[in-house]
């Protein structure tokens, strides 16, 4: 058995250092490309600026007031309606899930709202929330309600029905057999929809404040490409990115799989 595992070692290590290896060579060859673009005059000045200048704008960035007074709302906006978002999306999610009448009756019309651009049903949202934050938590609640209650209905439906079986006969009730068996099981479920619901939310955001707003990350770039600073517009965009990456490391990290893997 030692040997078999010193021989399945070797391969393991060599595919995980290739896997990096090709990570590393495409960054790589996606910044060369971004480069000989930049450098080549095919494209208006500035379009595709270097990688130079767009790091000097980054770091211009990250030192001005401005910056963080924006990203402030920008991050309020994000938490408040991926909370929102999730909360209501478990709950939903739940119901069609152990409801099976309910999820045969209502869970089609999800599938068929969920690929549907959220930012169509701005103006609706700025009608009932007007064009304060409110609209944008609404937008970004929105686009992250769908992914969490679905992946959540598909979970519920995949629970062991042995768990199941067990629960009945401790006579457990609804609410016992939710907090004990179903939540328990829908752990990857829910860090799946948590992981695709911040994406959108800040999607959802960010096109809201694009659209309409004084204030926020979206309100920066639309700034920075009305006057044609597109270093700046790049660095918020990467800054955007960055957020995005954080929150999906935050969460592999907090939310564990029950065998103890990310």
């Amino acid at each position: 058995m030692d040997q078999a595992q010193v021989m399945s070692a070797p391969p393991r290590a060599g595919r995980f250092a290739g896997a990096t290896f090709a990570r590393v060579a495409t960054l790589l060859g996606l910044w060369a490309l971004w480069e000989a673009v930049a450098a080549s005059g095919l494209l208006f000045r500035d379009v595709i600026p270097s990688s130079v200048k767009v790091g000097e704008a980054l770091a211009t960035l990250l030192l001005s007031a401005d910056f963080y007074h924006n990203l402030e709302l920008t991050l309020a906006e994000v938490i408040v309606s991926l909370v929102l978002g999730v909360s209501t999306g478990i709950a939903v999610g739940l119901a069609l899930g152990v409801a099976r009448f309910a999820g045969k009756a209502f869970e089609p019309y999800l599938h068929y709202l969920a690929p549907t651009p959220k930012i169509v049903f701005l103006p609706i949202l700025l009608v009932l929330f007007g064009v304060g934050p409110g609209s944008k938590i609404a937008i970004g609640a929105l686009s992250c309600f769908f992914p969490m209650a679905l992946s959540v209905a598909t979970g519920v439906r995949e629970v062991d029905a042995v768990l199941l079986r067990v629960g009945r006969s401790f006579n457990l009730s609804l609410g016992q057999t939710i907090q004990k068996i179903y939540l328990p099981s829908l752990v990857p479920p829910i860090a799946t929809g948590l992981k695709l619901g911040l994406g959108v939310a800040i999607i959802g955001c960010l096109l809201a404040e694009i659209k309409m707003s004084n204030r926020g990350l979206g309100f920066l770039v639309m700034q920075y490409y009305a006057q044609f600073r597109i270093p700046y517009m790049y660095a918020v965009l990467i800054a955007a990115f960055a957020i995005a990456a954080l929150g999906n490391a935050l969460i592999a990290h907090f939310i564990r799989l029950p065998s103890g893997r990310r």
